[in-house]
């Protein structure tokens, strides 16, 4: 069975619902807070407000760019991403390009994930694949991309798509990039089971909302 303080490095706590308000990232911060998880995952507007309220703790600011959609133009999405970066932001959450896949623009898919890491200077930089909307072979294609971009994790889903994580697909990306990039699982992922299916899958991360149940669950098996 994984350690509670492993479990907890590997939780992004995340609330990126449109209409979350500064009580709901105060009370997402705390939470983070008190069970040391690794990452809250924010909305671009409140990257300023976790990054207050995370200054003296070791949980780290992810901020979502070009969510949920991915279809903003490149520039866009690197300006969003050094803003959520001057915010205080230390890992970023980018959506791919899905429409320029599907068209086979993988240049552009390519310069557009680049674009990011370029403007992330240094942070790390997942990029939403939102698994569900692609084929097989869409997905591989899409995991190698990302690494030849230079980012630092492929991750399934946005959370806002038809469905979320599967084992299956986060086994095919753990075995697309191989162990020097991380996975991330999130979309759906609401259990300790579910979790841990997820993790012996292949996952590095997890994006979940209900990081504390899920923690909840872990410290009464043990």
């Amino acid at each position: 069975m994984i350690s509670i303080e492993e479990l907890a490095g590997m939780i992004d706590h995340t609330n990126v619902q449109r209409d979350a308000t500064d009580q709901d990232i105060e009370s997402l911060c705390q939470e983070a807070d008190d069970y040391d998880f690794s990452c809250v995952c924010v909305t671009p507007t409140q990257a300023a407000l976790a990054n207050e309220l995370l200054e003296n703790s070791d949980t780290e600011v992810c901020v979502v760019i070009g969510f949920p959609f991915g279809v903003q133009t490149s520039h866009a999405k690197a300006f969003e991403a050094e803003e959520a970066v001057a915010n205080g932001a230390s890992e970023l959450d980018m959506v791919m390009n899905i429409g320029a896949l599907k068209s086979g623009h993988l240049s552009l898919v390519q310069s557009d994930i680049a674009g990011v890491v370029g403007a992330a200077r240094g942070c790390v930089v997942k990029v939403i694949l939102e698994t569900a909307l692609l084929t097989m072979d869409e997905k591989i294609t899409a995991c190698q991309l990302a690494k030849e971009a230079g980012a630092h994790y492929v991750k399934t889903s946005t959370g806002f798509g038809v469905t979320g994580a599967t084992v299956e697909d986060v086994r095919l990306m753990r075995e697309t990039v191989g162990m020097e990039m991380g996975v991330k699982a999130s979309g759906g992922i609401r259990d300790l089971e579910t979790t841990l299916a997820m993790i012996d899958a292949g996952a590095s991360k997890i994006g979940t909302s209900t990081g504390v149940q899920i923690m909840e669950d872990l410290l009464n098996q043990s």
